[in-house]
């Protein structure tokens, strides 16, 4: 089964993830920095906001492949996704600035309203509806003579 949603978003995580590689790459060459941080400043927020994505990323397009697998509603999908992709675009940049600052701030955020958005309409799906009783393994009573 095609998933367009989540292969867009996935797509467009693909991108994000090469962009805030590159953001550290750069920093590196410009610090001579090829292990570590070593002690730069820009060099540690890149990096932070590299691995801070690399760490939210994999859950999100997990839940929105299940969710979407699943056939949760498709608006409210693409919302959760575009939500999440701006919100991560907005931290990087953020991670730049000078903390506390309204991008970084609202970065997180959005990735962790997504994230608990996502996983509330994952468990409702399985225990709050029809689909995840009728899917359900039976147990068969084991006879205790045999055995």
């Amino acid at each position: 089964m095609l998933l367009p949603m989540t292969l867009t978003i996935a797509a467009a995580c693909a991108v994000l993830n090469i962009w805030l590689a590159l953001r550290v790459s750069q920093r590196r060459i410009k610090g001579k920095v090829m292990i570590g941080d070593g002690g730069s400043g820009p060099l540690q927020a890149a990096v932070r906001a590299h691995a801070n994505f690399v760490e939210y990323a994999p859950f999100v397009l997990i839940l929105l492949a299940a969710i979407e697998l699943a056939g949760g509603s498709s608006t409210w999908l693409w919302i959760a996704g575009i939500v999440f992709v701006v919100g991560r675009i907005a931290h990087g940049l953020g991670m730049d600035r000078a903390a506390p600052n309204p991008l970084r701030a609202g970065g997180i955020a959005a990735t962790w309203l997504v994230l608990a958005g996502l996983a509330a309409w994952a468990l409702v799906l399985v225990y709050a509806s029809d689909r995840g009783t009728s899917d359900a393994i039976t147990t068969v009573p084991v006879d205790a003579t045999r055995g």
